[in-house]
């Protein structure tokens, strides 16, 4: 028989158990952080006409995205991020959403680029926005779930990076360049990957070398936010709507005893859709890695596809980038189980009564399964290397009657047991342990 190799599409990943419940960990956590602030989960398909992903005109998004025709013919595409889905989705939904509308949607996105490190072709998103209303505090409470959240996913020292592109514009508009804000915006956001040298360069030719020296300055990160703030407030024409809104935040800030925030010119963002506050996240002890998490506001969400106007706020951390720096930083969690004990199997007849025993484990909070294959009392080592492989930290260990006769738990970890236990006591020993981060 001539098998078919079993091979994946570069880019793509199988996950074993290990390593997904090491990401459904982190999903857990960042899901726990942002219902905690009232946000609430959305779902959209991972296939949309491809009109509604490409919008008007596809760009650089129409070089990486999967598109075919089905088998009815229709243009279709698998979504390349949860923005333009939510965009659509909000258009659709209008009527049935109460506005300010606090969201989030952790799912998978596919683009066909070039694959490095933390970067596939195939990824998850994790996206929360604020939309509905153009308050600075929605802009300061994107900000502070980005703070929470990552530093509950034990991400260490991190520094949040905040621009305003309608300051940057209102500059660009005072030296005589804003018919050529794209193109500028868009070069400026690349200078932490092709460096100072080679945007001056691409300025220049964009600007002349006049104005490059002025965008230079502009861009320049001060000794401080007030300070760089004062600068580029100068430079822009004087105080304006957007200075005063970055005042504000930074004023909401330092009210929440914020401090790993700085205010940063270069920040962009290059996505168009993006017109006030933006931001980047970097791990402090892993700057290499580019941002973890990155967003900003926008004024006019589902402007393609409807005429209702929807303003908003949001954000999105890359959850793959961010097991990759987890991972250098040797702090990834874990790799705990979906159980916590198991039931030993002494005699295959008595499998009912281990699951009954089971529930009862289940019904006072811990995950507990019962193994299937019987082994003798003597050859019980095999059960217990077999919990210890699926990460499960107790093994219970049945009388002649499960349901009656006292029971032995074995702590895997440290080889203990503990004999002649009712359920009860059982449950007091294992719930007495920090199992679970």
């Amino acid at each position: 028989m001539n098998y078919i190799e079993p091979k994946v599409l570069k880019g793509f990943r199988d996950f074993l158990p290990s390593s997904e419940m090491i990401r459904l960990n982190l999903i857990e956590k960042i899901e726990t952080s942002l219902r905690g602030f009232g946000f609430v989960p959305i779902d959209t398909p991972a296939l949309e006409y491809a009109e509604i992903l490409l919008g008007k005109g596809g760009g650089e998004t129409e070089k990486q995205i999967y598109r075919f025709k089905d088998n009815g013919g229709r243009d279709i595409a698998l979504r390349f991020d949860l923005t333009v889905p939510f965009a659509r989705f909000s258009a659709q939904h209008y009527s049935e959403i109460s506005f300010p509308f606090k969201r989030y949607h952790i799912g998978k996105v596919w683009r066909g680029e070039n694959t490095q490190r933390g970067r596939y072709r195939e990824f998850i998103q994790c996206d929360f926005d604020i939309t509905g209303s153009d308050s600075p505090a929605a802009d300061f409470e994107i900000l502070l779930m980005i703070h929470h959240t990552l530093s509950k996913l034990g991400a260490g020292e991190l520094i949040i990076k905040i621009n305003h592109r309608g300051l940057f514009n209102r500059f660009l508009l005072h030296i005589g360049l804003y018919e050529k804000s794209a193109e500028i915006l868009g070069t400026v956001d690349k200078i932490s990957k092709i460096g100072i040298d080679k945007t001056r360069g691409a300025l220049e030719e964009i600007a002349g070398e006049k104005n490059c020296d002025k965008i230079i300055d502009f861009i320049a990160e001060g000794n401080s936010f007030d300070e760089t703030l004062d600068r580029i407030t100068e430079l822009s024409g004087g105080p304006s709507e957007e200075s005063q809104r970055l005042k504000l935040i930074k004023h909401f800030m330092d009210d929440a005893s914020i401090s790993n925030f700085s205010l940063a010119p270069s920040i962009t963002r290059g996505l168009d859709y993006y017109t006030g506050i933006v931001f980047e996240t970097f791990l402090t002890e892993l700057p290499e890695i580019g941002s973890i998490c990155s967003g900003g506001r926008y004024d006019n969400l589902a402007g393609l596809y409807s005429k209702n106007r929807i303003s908003g706020v949001g954000s999105s951390i890359g959850l793959d980038r961010m097991i990759a720096a987890l991972e250098s930083l040797g702090r990834l969690p874990e790799a705990f189980g979906f159980g916590l004990a198991a039931i030993a199997c002494l005699k295959e007849e008595n499998s009912g009564l281990y699951q009954s025993l089971a529930d009862q484990f289940r019904g006072m909070g811990i995950p507990c399964e019962v193994f299937l294959e019987a082994v003798d009392f003597k050859q019980l080592s095999k059960q217990y290397i077999l919990a210890e492989k699926k990460g499960l930290r107790f093994m219970l260990i049945p009388g002649e009657s499960p349901l009656s006769d006292p029971l032995t738990l074995r702590d895997l970890a440290s080889r203990k047991n503990y004999e002649g236990l009712s359920l009860e006591e059982a449950v007091k020993i294992i719930t007495s342990f920090p199992l679970l981060p």
